[in-house]
């Protein structure tokens, strides 16, 4: 059995959950389980929808929305560590208990680095994963610590994006 790899894709531009959705299809397509687990994001993006119906595929569902971080009162930052953390720990059981080979954590760098998930346990987790399972985190800024255990970190850099001239996220392109 060759050795399974963790995956990062960071940065602050466009694309790094469409590359994780990418080698998530790419995966099933070979016969691979992939569990997807989306942080900070609803169900309404879409591509929920059609990855839920490609077999091999499973996403968590996002039941609970709390708005950007930045405008969250200090009562639903609370909410929402409990929430994610809940939503992390039955990520992390299932992957396993499930056999997935392949989990990809879409924006588990922000729930880290706003303290809503604990760093530390992402990184057990990492350390001890069984050895078949490839691992894929997404999101801006991952600390020094994913990044040197991670096999494979591609940063995408924004050089220009419509956000900047006012243009708002589209359905179907951005979300």
């Amino acid at each position: 059995m060759m050795k399974s790899c963790v995956h990062i894709y960071c940065g602050d531009g466009k694309g790094k959950t469409t590359a994780a959705i990418g080698l998530s299809v790419r995966a099933a397509g070979c016969g691979k389980k992939v569990l997807i687990t989306r942080f900070l994001k609803t169900d309404h993006s879409g591509e929920v929808k059609t990855l839920g119906d490609i077999p091999g595929i499973s996403v968590t569902p996002c039941e609970r929305s709390f708005g950007f971080f930045t405008k969250m009162t200090e009562e639903q930052k609370k909410e929402a560590a409990i929430y994610y953390s809940q939503l992390l720990e039955s990520t992390l059981i299932k992957a396993v208990d499930g056999e997935y080979d392949l989990l990809v954590m879409d924006e588990i760098m922000a729930v880290c680095n706003y303290g809503l998930v604990n760093e530390e346990e992402v990184s057990k987790f990492l350390t001890g994963r069984p050895e078949w399972l490839e691992v894929v985190l997404t999101g801006r800024n991952p600390s020094q610590t994913f990044v040197t255990m991670a096999d494979y970190v591609s940063e995408i850099k924004k050089v220009k994006h419509p956000y900047d001239q006012g243009l708002n996220a589209r359905r179907g392109i951005e979300y």
